[in-house]
């Protein structure tokens, strides 16, 4: 199935007919287009036991982007990302191989797209945000996907999405090279995704004053395989108070896991007083099967997931989570949680984590510069197994 390399032929076939009405509105579309950039310096060091797992890595990186301005509804985007980690070891190398080293660059994005009322369709390489297709974009390399996406506002506080992605950039390809485009390597499951693409239906409801609506369904093309997510979120403020109460279910089903069918369900409360928050969460996955929440790593939106190192999706999980916040500034904070995880199996058991996050940005001369510093410490309560931690600190200007 390649419905996104026709529907690129037809958009370009479009556009050229269109600009040819034109030449120097077209030119104009292309001075009047946005170059937009960020450079990345991340270092990660890794605790492990044995100490062979252990290693450090630091990495440099860079993204350029440009969209042009619109022509008769009509404009295009490209996006560009490099990593360098020139200082790597070879034990770095292997510990950091799927997620940190990772040299060279990629085309990330290079779409047309096309905008008319209150809809808008991108073809060609893009970056997701979907409950159940999603780039990842914490790490020094942003993941993207190959396809088409439509999505439509016409509906009263309603965004309704579809979307086809027929590859995948992960940020490595596993061998020292940046991330290039090709199926997805279920790391949840036995089914790899994306053999033959993969669509998702997303809508958002915000009719109701404070309470978001989403609903999403995903199915991967070559094994009919099915996912879903939704979710209810009401948040309120009141003087200096916020209040907050949330609902989510995740499935997917035993053609995505490779075994059986599976289902989470999950329960979040947050309070907060001007700029100190905190919230409280729950989430229980079946017995039958570890749980699948998407493709991408950026599809991940279980209340109770650690910052680095826990999952909330292994089979029969039960997992608790409790955290404070306190907003400096809405971009500068300080964060702390305590995660607990009991999945009753002993090849995994119990473990609980402590996790550290702040955030600081700048102002005035250095405006778009930012710190995030993120620690994360694992306790297993299992014998022969040892606690593990990692501390991230990546620095990022934006321009």
């Amino acid at each position: 199935m390649k419905l996104a390399n026709l529907s690129v032929a037809a958009l370009c076939l479009a556009g050229l007919s269109t600009c040819s009405l034109g030449a120097d509105t077209l030119a104009d579309a292309f001075k009047e287009g946005k170059i937009s950039g960020e450079l990345k310096a991340f270092y990660w060091d890794r605790d492990r036991n044995p100490a062979i797992n252990s290693a450090s890595i630091f990495n440099t990186g860079v993204v350029l982007g440009y969209t042009t301005g619109s022509y008769n509804g009509f404009s295009l985007g490209l996006t560009g990302q490099a990593n360098s980690a020139p200082f790597a070891s070879s034990n770095a190398k292997t510990q950091f191989g799927w997620d940190e080293y990772g040299s060279g660059a990629q085309l990330s994005e290079a779409y047309l797209a096309y905008s008319a009322g209150k809809t808008t369709v991108q073809v060609g390489r893009m970056f997701l945000n979907t409950p159940l297709i999603a780039s990842l974009g914490n790490r020094i390399v942003k993941e993207a996907f190959e396809g088409a996406s439509i999505v439509n506002t016409d509906l009263p506080n309603t965004t309704l999405t579809a979307a086809y992605v027929q590859k995948f950039q992960a940020q490595t390809d596993g061998t020292g090279n940046i991330g290039k485009f090709t199926t997805y390597n279920n790391p949840y499951g036995t089914s790899p995704l994306l053999e033959d693409g993969a669509y998702t239906l997303v809508a958002v409801n915000k009719s109701i004053t404070g309470l978001t609506l989403t609903a999403a369904y995903a199915e991967d093309v070559e094994t009919n395989g099915a996912m879903a997510y939704a979710e209810a979120a009401y948040s309120i403020a009141v003087n200096a108070f916020t209040y907050g109460l949330s609902a989510q279910y995740y499935y997917s089903d035993k053609e995505v896991t490779g075994s059986n069918d599976a289902d989470l369900y999950g329960l979040k409360a947050s309070l907060g007083y001007g700029a100190l928050s905190g919230y409280v969460a729950y989430t229980t996955v079946s017995k039958e099967a570890t749980l699948t929440p998407g493709i991408g790593w950026g599809a991940d939106l279980a209340y109770t997931g650690t910052i680095i190192l826990s999952s909330s999706y292994p089979a029969n999980t039960d997992a608790y989570a409790i955290g404070l916040g306190y907003a400096f500034t809405p971009t500068t904070t300080l964060g702390a949680s305590y995660t607990i995880t009991d999945d009753d199996d002993l090849a995994y058991g119990k473990a609980s984590y402590v996790s550290l996050t702040g955030n600081y940005a700048f102002d005035g001369a250095l405006k778009g510069l930012s710190f995030l510093v993120m620690y994360d410490k694992e306790y297993r309560d299992l014998a022969g197994v040892q606690d593990k931690d990692e501390f991230r600190f990546s620095a990022s200007y934006k321009f």
